[in-house]
């Protein structure tokens, strides 16, 4: 029978969620169609069958991709087929990948692909979710290793109450905005942010959603018991014991040695002499490590060494609360800051926390700038965003960068999210670009980019409502027993069980992340962890506001500003122009950028503000037309018998009847001007037409150029009138 198809339904917040197997994919190892509403998301898990020559670590690859045709729409621009992941594709395959890792077994070094593909999309089914639950699901039911069930989850807060899996209007008007992953029993994943939440509206968010996971991990345990596979034996590939008894007899006095150094780089230098060293040893007589002359001896002393260190620093922080080089639990390495480090960029700053450094820069800008994205919900442009740069040199690698990688992205998302919910709203109508760049790193370096960050945009003047830190947080759990880490250093992160990263105000969370190492945070490390991370941030602001504590008054000199006026919304066209004639020329004969909104709201962004009021008044001119009794300098345009044409703006025109020239008779007009040249004039009135009637008379009567007939009889009259005057 080629269908076998067979569906598993749960309600959770409202909404039906289906998850069906045995019709599609039946050559993955694993493959479920997970259905909310009318989207839809395929998802399939293969797995190899042996392990890669060589192979040290757990290569599981999650590829999240949204197929626009599962909206009933084309891709924008030349290309029309999917082609690399976009941002946010890459964030939710993170997403998906991060609670999935601890629950594979130690050893298990077998290439795993998760695949989601949304094939059918609709408002009501958020499909981040359902690739979630579907890649749980694949998992549970396969006969890959794996300690599940686990569940996904959003939860947002509207009108002060718990949604789950909100709607994107829902989203709207939420006030945060999580996304956890779970087991049973405790919590695997967690990333988000909030406007300034407090500690325990989050711990009641995750409680919230945590009920949830558990109805959903109940339906996958349905599912096992009804289409599971048995899950297939393998070879681990962790340390044997023989080795890791041996190395830990012989070398713990070495190891001893390299947890007393503060210094990350002498630290690692020490660590890579010990494991030479013990490669040498293990060379020497393999059997007596339980090896054999085959195994490569530098990758177990490697392994091996990383296990001494790891048993090590973990008992001394659970049993004599000692950390690597001396510092206490709570401790936060020391800061310095600075702003205005650089000379030309429209803020910047330099924050410095222990061995991790980051500079920042901001751009400031118009629409120009803004950031335009293309997905299955539809084209949007972002105003503000930050990118997150680590180069090699940050941690003293000799080697090239090569494009951005999935860990930047991540990274710079999570301090994006830690600032964006502080920055001024449609009162601030600039487009903001931030340029986070690790020059040295040894802890949290997304961290330091939300202080850093922060920084630089108040040093470029931007009115942020609070200055925003952040500080990442570790564990170490042996059992019932745990200690958090306030400020953690890399190889803390490394030997550790979670990176807890919270950044926020005063007032409250703006952004909050975790990964985790082992099957599961309680929420007595998620309170106290939470607690600890609130008065080290406290602390770092405190430090940050001896340097910056509020936005500079203005922008530096340089920086466009906008200058904003309105029109009414059936005038667009007219300030655009033909073919957009019009507000070209006035962009290159101004040196400006102007931007035109549906509203009629006209923004005009320029550094030299004398062309940007200039620019302001010509469009008010065009498109309201000059006021009577107004005073201009007008350009001659053309010459007839009757008078002449005159421009007193691009666009705006009005004629100067010969009448209007002089008190005198005026008999020829070009005895009096010429074309280009420039004179002033005033609005006397309007025809039924809306024709422009002006007067230079009615400012200055005009003079007769030299040298014409005019001028020669002006002169004779003016000696008959001087002659009689004497007389």
């Amino acid at each position: 029978m080629l269908n076998q198809k067979q569906e598993f339904t749960i309600e959770m917040g409202g909404k039906n969620y289906i998850v069906e197997t045995g019709r599609l994919a039946k050559q993955a190892d694993s493959a479920v169609l997970v259905t909310c509403g009318s989207s839809q998301v395929l998802v399939t898990v293969c797995c190899a069958k042996s392990v890669q020559d060589g192979q040290d670590f757990f290569p599981l690859l999650v590829d999240y991709r949204e197929r626009f045709y599962a909206a009933g729409k084309f891709l924008g621009g030349f290309m029309k087929r999917e082609a690399r992941p976009s941002t946010n594709e890459t964030l939710v395959s993170r997403l998906i990948d991060r609670p999935l890792r601890p629950l594979f077994p130690e050893g298990f070094m077998f290439e795993t692909v998760v695949m989601a593909h949304v094939v059918s999309f609709g408002e009501d089914g958020d499909p981040e979710v359902l690739a979630g639950l579907g890649a749980a699901a694949a998992l549970e039911i396969s006969d890959i290793p794996f300690a599940g069930p686990l569940g996904t989850c959003k939860v947002g807060k509207v009108d002060g109450n718990l949604v789950l899996n909100p709607t994107k209007e829902q989203w709207e008007q939420s006030t945060l905005e999580i996304v956890v992953s779970a087991s049973e029993d405790a919590i695997l994943m967690l990333e988000g942010e909030g406007q300034e939440v407090t500690e325990a509206e989050m711990l009641d968010a995750l409680d919230f959603a945590h009920d949830n996971i558990r109805k959903f991990c109940g339906l996958l345990k349905d599912m096992r018991a009804k289409v599971g596979k048995e899950k297939r034996t393998f070879e681990s590939a962790a340390p044997n014991e023989t080795l890791m008894n041996k190395v830990t007899e012989e070398f713990k006095g070495d190891a001893r040695d390299v947890l007393n150094i503060t210094v990350k780089q002498d630290r690692s230098n020490a660590i890579s002499n010990l494991e030479k060293k013990v490669a040498e040893a293990i060379a020497g007589n393999p059997g007596n490590y339980g090896l054999t002359e085959d195994d490569d001896t530098k990758k177990e002393a490697r392994k091996a060494v990383d296990d001494v260190l790891y048993e090590m620093m973990r008992n001394d922080i659970l049993k004599e609360d000692k950390r690597i080089g001396g510092r206490g639990l709570t401790e936060v390495r020391e800061i310095e800051t600075e702003v205005g480090v650089l000379k030309t960029p429209h803020g910047s700053s330099l924050f410095t926390r222990g061995e991790t450094q980051v500079m920042s820069t901001v751009t400031i800008g118009g629409s120009e700038g803004d950031q335009m994205f293309d997905t299955i919900h539809g084209v949007g442009y972002d105003k503000f965003y930050l990118h997150y740069f680590f180069p090699p040199f940050s941690v003293g690698e000799a080697r090239g960068v090569r494009g951005v990688g999935r860990r930047e992205l991540g990274h710079g998302n999570l301090a994006e999210r830690a600032i964006k919910n502080v920055l001024p709203k449609d009162s601030f109508p600039y487009t903001m670009r931030v340029m986070c760049e690790v020059l040295e790193s040894n802890g949290s370096s997304s961290m330091g980019s939300v202080c850093s960050g922060s920084m630089a945009l108040m040093d470029a003047g931007v009115p942020l409502t609070a200055p925003v830190a952040g500080v990442a947080m570790g564990l170490i759990k042996e059992g019932d027993d745990f200690k958090i880490l306030t400020d953690i250093l890399g190889d803390e992160d490394h030997l550790g069980d979670m990176d807890f990263k919270v950044a926020g105000t005063t007032k409250g969370i703006t952004a909050i992340q975790m990964d985790i190492k082992i099957t599961g945070i309680t929420r007595e490390i998620f309170q106290k962890a939470m607690s600890q991370a609130l008065d080290s941030r406290l602390h770092i602001l405190k430090e940050m506001d001896k340097t910056i504590t509020t936005a500079r008054d203005e922008f530096k000199n340089g920086v466009p500003t906008i200058a904003t006026t309105t029109i009414p919304k059936d005038s667009i066209g007219a300030l655009i122009g033909p073919g957009g004639k019009n507000i070209k020329k006035i962009q290159e004969d101004f040196e400006v950028n102007i931007d035109i909104e549906e509203d009629g709201t006209v923004k005009v962004l320029s550094a030299n503000k004398a062309h940007q009021k200039e620019v302001v008044n010509l469009i008010n001119l065009q498109i309201n037309g000059p006021e009577k009794d107004s005073v201009y300098d007008a350009t001659v345009a053309s010459i007839k018998d009757y008078g002449v044409f005159v421009d007193i703006a691009q666009g705006v025109s009005g004629l100067v009847h010969v009448s209007e020239f002089s008190e005198s008779r005026v008999k020829d007009v070009n005895d009096y001007v010429s074309e280009g040249d420039v004179i002033k004039v005033k609005v006397i009135d309007f025809d039924k037409f809306g024709r422009i009637k002006l007067s230079a008379k009615a400012v200055q009567s005009l003079e007769p150029k030299p040298g014409t007939e005019a001028a020669k009889n002006a002169s004779e009259n003016k000696e008959k009138k001087d002659k009689k005057t004497e007389e």
